[in-house]
């Protein structure tokens, strides 16, 4: 294939920009380059043709628009790249609005991907046998002291975890070998034959994962764990349903913004959603909110609820207790998750949490992908439950 300035590296120059779209995140197989080539055939290549002839074949679903976006501007506008590579001058190609800054920075980890490795240098071999393992010790690093390149990391297993078990019964029916009559299947069954074969059938009743509902503390002291906790309920609601809310100084609801199948994209909007990140906590107006006006709708069908805060509450009254109370009884099972429990001296000695802890089933901590892992195996109820009274006798 030639292009019209006779150069014949268009078909190249798709298939490389395919690359870094599929570096970015994006599904892009062979087949849609294939078709991308030939829609770009017949569309040319003027300003606005060879950005929407792409987009048709790379872009599948809504949220993948911004990620094509950043990479196309980047792609073809690079002054380097464009005398590489590009068969039209980059200033003359359709330029798209501004766009999120999580789909620019995946954009800009795909260009930089590309880039040529440096020369191989000596190997040195190290006698690793009487070390621990690296593997171990990352899974047990706290959030907080990671770097940028190990919190990506951290953030791409946590998007990996898997939830099974812990399943509930609901008051409806389902099909089943073994079980209670059922009379309604049984006749319709029957009018198959005329009414001369009645074979009895039964059911049981549904199981189905227990929804969750999660309250995390943005304040400025949650700061380095209310990233990675919100990864974790991205990745949980794609098993089960999840309502999510956050709280500082004020409540808010932000399940809308989680369901955006791009992890960055939905914790960009849950961001934006919010105006009171790492500010102050007020634990007892957010709980009185919670309970005021959203707990009947949201704690149905024995739901789970995980609170994650460091209890630092100003405001430690009987009111606090009093809400934590009616949250408690509200819900099938409170987990209170409090990144504080990761020092080995910690003791129940603030206040706000010794009015906390005697309203809640678990006393967990979330500062590391191990702690995680243990949430998974306790939200499926195959994992060591932590009773906070036994934090109450040692203070």
């Amino acid at each position: 294939m030639t292009d019209e300035a006779g150069t014949g590296r268009l078909a190249d120059n798709i298939a490389h920009f395919a690359r870094k779209l599929r570096a970015a995140g994006l599904a892009v197989g062979p087949a849609a380059v294939i078709e991308a080539i030939r829609s770009v055939e017949v569309a040319g290549v003027g300003k606005q043709d060879l950005y929407w002839a792409l987009h048709a074949n790379f872009v599948t679903r809504r949220d993948q628009h911004a990620v094509f976006d950043a990479v196309f501007r980047l792609f073809w506008r690079d002054r380097d790249l464009a005398e590489r590579t590009a068969p039209a001058p980059p200033d003359q190609l359709f330029v798209p609005r501004e766009r999120p800054r999580a789909a620019q920075l995946r954009a800009a980890a795909a260009m930089a991907s590309g880039k040529p490795r440096e020369r191989e240098r000596e190997q040195v071999e190290f006698d690793t046998r009487l070390t621990v393992s690296d593997e171990e010790v990352f899974r047990r690093r706290d959030f907080e002291q990671m770097t940028a390149a190990e919190i990506a990391e951290a953030e791409r297993r946590i998007a990996e975890l898997r939830f099974v078990g812990g399943r509930v019964r609901t008051r409806r029916f389902t099909p089943a070998p073994h079980g209670r009559f059922d009379a309604r299947r049984t006749l319709r069954h029957s009018l198959r034959t005329g009414g001369k074969l009645i074979l009895p059938q039964s059911r049981t009743p549904r199981e189905k994962p227990p929804p969750i509902v999660a309250l995390l503390d943005v304040s400025g002291s949650m700061s380095p764990y209310s990233r990675m906790v919100l990864h974790f309920l991205h990745a949980l609601g794609r098993e089960r349903r999840v309502t999510s809310f956050v709280f500082g100084t004020r409540l808010t609801n932000i399940t809308r913004q989680l369901r955006t199948r791009d992890p960055d994209e939905a914790l960009a909007a849950a961001a934006a959603a919010v105006e009171d990140w790492a500010g102050g906590t007020r634990i007892t107006s957010a709980l009185h909110a919670f309970n005021r006006l959203w707990s009947r709708r949201v704690l149905a069908q024995g739901a789970i609820v995980l609170l994650v805060t460091d209890g630092l509450e100003r405001e430690a009254t009987d009111r606090l207790g009093a809400e934590m109370d009616r949250l408690h009884r509200s819900c099938r099972r409170l987990i209170w998750l409090n990144p504080l429990l990761r020092y080995p001296g910690f003791s129940a000695k603030a206040a706000g949490v010794r009015v906390m802890l005697p309203h809640v089933d678990s006393f967990r901590t979330v500062h590391s992908l191990e702690s995680m892992a243990e949430l998974c195996r306790a939200l499926d109820e195959r994992g060591e439950e932590f009773d906070p009274r036994l934090w109450l006798e040692a203070a």
